[in-house]
């Protein structure tokens, strides 16, 4: 299917994608929608950007059954933050039809989430803790619902949810349909997957468009310098709507947090052991405009959508090099521009060499008296001794010992190699 009128759907649903002003689907969205109607159990790895969320929305709306007063579909995200947006999404999509729908998170009051459920939805969306508690207690009647959508699968795995999805899968009947979502699909996920999905199919998107587009990757050296002194002056040269310094560890952006605040700045963080209500009043302040900094774990990567960042700050890489596209991709949306920086340092070498592997093309910067300029790249040098050791080589094999030697033949021969060196130099100069 070309374009979203070529599909057979419902006309509430037509007209709900015509609102969205949506013409033609996305590949992600070609892949899926056809499995999804046919409830074929799928995996669809993709990154950010790519139109996921509405790859299975869509056809599971098309799927719902309104005059049957069950649950029917179940969708879980990591965060309550994406289960926010995804169920907003939703509600897009069944405005005005008598589609019930639900959204179950934790850090709300957990009463009034079972007091949703009393006029049964067709269709929940939740974090996976939520679930399972309403589920375990009955409030959720899940064995009806035969639709499962885990999103952000992996991001679920690094959080310690899959125990909880598979404690109400089990209750899920057996003859699930399935569908996982996720940007990587790590090793230790693959048992609970085979658990539940008999030879699901999987659509992979090799998707680099957000890692370019409208984007300036800068390469900062720490040299000498103390690397938070670093990160002041690199601060000092930008003037951002809302950046993003990204650390590895909650630990170690408590400490810079700490650090910035002594140093003039008022940082915002959000990293995995803020409370619900915390996070809450973060993203608030941070849609007031209070942050120009925010001091966040992977967790804002990928895990809440966080309007407005016009810069990324790579204070540290990631350990998993996957999670560096994920951080840049917080910036340079709809249009808009935007400006990566990763501060290095010598032991970060093969991590670099290996971001730009992923297509990352980075441009060498410092930032001296508040301004941006050019550096040399870091690898001129290496290149400089790599010409130097091939014209040595070249010389050698070229000029040789003579058969018979005569006193002072050393000396001539010397002479030689550094004339041929010389004429090497100049050859490569004007080529």
């Amino acid at each position: 299917m070309s374009k979203f009128t070529d599909y057979q759907f419902k006309p509430f649903l037509r007209e709900a994608i015509q609102k969205l002003g949506f013409e033609e689907p996305t590949p992600i969205q070609k892949e899926m929608i056809p499995l999804i109607m046919k409830n074929t159990s799928a995996i669809g790895q993709a990154h950010t950007g790519t139109g996921k969320s509405h790859s299975f929305l869509i056809p599971l709306v098309e799927k719902l059954k309104p005059e049957q007063n069950e649950l029917q579909t179940v969708i879980t995200a990591p965060t309550r933050e994406l289960a926010v947006q995804l169920h907003d999404e939703l509600k897009k999509l069944i405005e005005g039809t008598e589609i019930k729908s639900a959204i179950l998170i934790g850090g709300t009051d957990k009463k009034r989430s079972a007091e949703r459920l009393k006029s049964t939805p067709h269709i929940i969306v939740g974090t996976p803790g939520r679930i399972q508690d309403l589920s375990e207690t009955g409030a959720l009647p899940i064995h009806t619902a035969s639709q499962l959508v885990i999103d952000e699968a992996d991001l679920a795995f690094d959080m310690g949810f899959i125990e909880d999805i598979d404690k109400f899968a089990s209750r899920m009947p057996e003859k699930i349909s399935m569908y996982v979502f996720s940007a990587t699909i790590p090793e230790k996920l693959k048992p609970f997957l085979s658990k539940y999905m008999n030879s699901p199919v999987h659509v992979r998107m090799d998707d680099k468009k957000p890692l370019t587009e409208n984007m300036r990757y800068s390469l900062v050296p720490v040299r000498s310098m103390d690397k938070n002194k670093k990160l002041l002056h690199v601060m000092d040269a930008l003037q951002p709507y809302l950046a993003i310094i990204f650390m590895n560890t909650k630990q170690n952006a408590d400490r810079l947090a700490t650090y910035l605040a002594e140093h003039g700045h008022k940082p915002g963080k959000i990293h995995g052991d803020l409370t619900p209500r915390e996070r809450t009043r973060v993203m608030k302040q941070v849609r007031d405009l209070e942050y120009q900094y925010i001091v966040a774990t992977d967790l804002a990567a990928r895990g809440i959508d966080i309007p407005g960042v016009s810069h990324v700050i790579n204070f540290e890489l990631p350990d998993d090099l996957e999670f560096f596209v994920h951080r840049v991709g917080r910036t340079a949306r709809a249009g808009m521009q935007g400006h990566a920086i990763t501060l290095y340092e010598p032991s970060d070498e093969d991590a670099i060499n290996q971001i730009e592997k992923l297509g990352i093309p980075f441009i060498h910067e410092d930032v001296k008296n508040g301004e941006w300029i050019e550096v040399k790249e870091r690898q001129a040098r290496k290149k400089r001794v790599r010409e130097v050791d091939e014209i040595d080589k070249k010389a050698d094999s070229f000029i040789r010992k003579p058969d018979k030697v005569k006193p002072g033949y050393k000396k001539k021969m010397a002479e030689q190699k550094e004339n041929f060196k010389r004429r090497q130099r100049r050859i490569k100069k004007k080529s």
